[in-house]
């Protein structure tokens, strides 16, 4: 298997996670409609589904984490970042990848593995007068963070392939950036045909 092959697998993986938890927006959705109907049109509110909301929510954000780092989702400040050449981009990413992420991430990865035994061996449920057990919940906080840290790994791997060639690897897109800029402009009046086309061809040079 190759490093593209590897770096793949790895962008493959957290987006099946990611996704896979977007459907927890359908479940909020439904939750929320449920309630606001059950509160007003019948005056029966549910006492749990203030901690199910959240707890569904920090689940999907949570998850989310890795499928937002395999397509450089994250927001940068990139003014200056934007500028540089591949090489020097990728021996930044690098160097803050050691400082802070594989720290951070390691860290919450370990404390959330403690953080759900505890909350585990005791079989602790939410203050309410329908309590819902909250350790299934706090098991996503390891889950999460090992599925960013294996993301993370693999952007190791990306920026140190981009020192050596000067460029970098293709991503695993979901949606291709070209695509995307040629939908927007589609229906434009104001932009001519050449501008864009100009466009359409930057967005297949950018990074990624």
């Amino acid at each position: 298997m190759t490093v593209q092959q590897l770096l793949h697998a790895a962008d493959h993986v957290s987006t099946w996670v990611g996704k896979a938890a977007a459907w927890l927006i359908v479940v909020l959705m439904l939750l929320v409609c449920g309630e606001v109907f059950k509160r007003y049109a019948l005056n029966a509110p549910t006492a749990w589904i203030f901690d199910a909301n959240n707890m569904l929510y920090g689940t999907l954000f949570m998850l989310g984490g890795a499928y937002a780092l395999a397509h450089d989702g994250h927001v940068r400040g990139d003014f200056l970042y934007g500028s540089f050449k591949p090489r020097t981009q990728a021996m930044i990413d690098l160097v803050l990848y050691f400082a802070f992420f594989i720290p951070g991430i390691a860290a919450l990865t370990w404390a959330g593995w403690s953080y759900f035994q505890d909350s585990l061996a005791i079989h602790e449920h939410t203050f309410n007068a329908e309590p819902l057990p909250l350790y299934p919940f706090k098991f996503v906080i390891p889950l999460a963070g090992s599925v960013v840290l294996m993301q993370g790994i693999a952007e190791i791997v990306r920026c140190i392939v981009c020192i050596q060639t000067g460029a970098w690897t293709p991503r695993l897109k979901d949606a291709e950036e070209s695509d995307v800029v040629a939908q927007q402009l589609e229906g434009s009046q104001f932009v001519d045909e050449e501008a864009k086309a100009l466009a359409i061809e930057k967005s297949i040079g950018m990074k990624g």
